[in-house]
C-alpha cells in the first residue's frame, strides 16, 4: 500500500513520456508481414497490381497496426486506378498518424488525379506546413496538383459510331 502512489506516478511519467516522444514515421513492423511487403512491393515495381495487393493484405493481417501497409495498399489502388479506395487508404493512415507526410502527399496526388485540385491544394499547404517547401513530398504534391486530373475512361458505348442513313 505505501508504494501505490509511487508506482501509480511513475506508472503515470512512463506512460507520458512513451506517448510524447518524437515520431520519426519508421514503424518497426513484424518480420513476416516486412517479408510480405518486399513481396507486394516487387509485384507493384513490376506491374503487378493483383498480387502486389494480395501481399499488402496478408501483411496487414499479419500485422494490423502497420501504417506503412495502408499507405502501399493506397498506392496499389491508385496503379489501378481507383483513387477512392486509395483515399480510404490513406485517410486510415492519417487516422493514426495524422502528421504522416506520406499519407498526406498521396492522398493529395489521388485528389489531383480525381481533379479535386482545390482539396490536392489543402494537403500541399498541410505539407509546406509541416516539412517545408523543400521537401520531397511537398515538391511530388506540388507536380501532381500540377499536372492535374487524369484522363477520364472512355466507354465503348461513347466510341461506337452514330447510325447514319445515306442514299444510294
Amino acid at each position: 500500500m505505501r508504494y501505490s502512489p509511487l508506482a501509480l506516478a511513475l506508472s503515470a511519467l512512463i506512460a507520458l513520456s512513451a506517448s510524447s516522444g518524437p515520431s520519426d514515421g519508421q514503424e518497426t513492423i513484424d518480420p513476416r508481414a516486412a517479408s510480405l511487403e518486399a513481396i507486394g512491393r516487387g509485384a507493384l515495381a513490376a506491374g503487378d497490381t493483383l498480387q502486389a495487393n494480395d501481399a499488402f493484405e496478408a501483411a496487414l493481417a499479419v500485422d494490423p497496426g502497420a501504417t506503412p501497409l495502408l499507405i502501399d495498399l493506397a498506392q496499389a489502388a491508385r496503379r489501378e486506378g481507383l483513387q477512392g479506395k486509395a483515399l480510404h487508404y490513406y485517410r486510415a493512415a492519417m487516422d493514426r498518424e495524422p502528421k504522416n507526410l506520406a499519407a498526406i502527399a498521396g492522398e493529395g496526388e489521388a485528389l489531383a488525379e480525381k481533379g479535386a485540385l482545390e482539396k490536392a491544394q489543402r494537403n500541399l499547404a498541410r505539407l509546406q506546413g509541416l516539412c517545408g517547401a523543400d521537401c520531397a513530398a511537398t515538391r511530388e504534391l506540388a507536380a501532381a496538383i500540377a499536372k492535374g486530373a487524369a484522363p477520364q475512361v472512355v466507354s465503348a458505348d461513347e466510341l461506337k459510331p452514330k447510325d447514319a442513313v445515306t442514299a444510294n
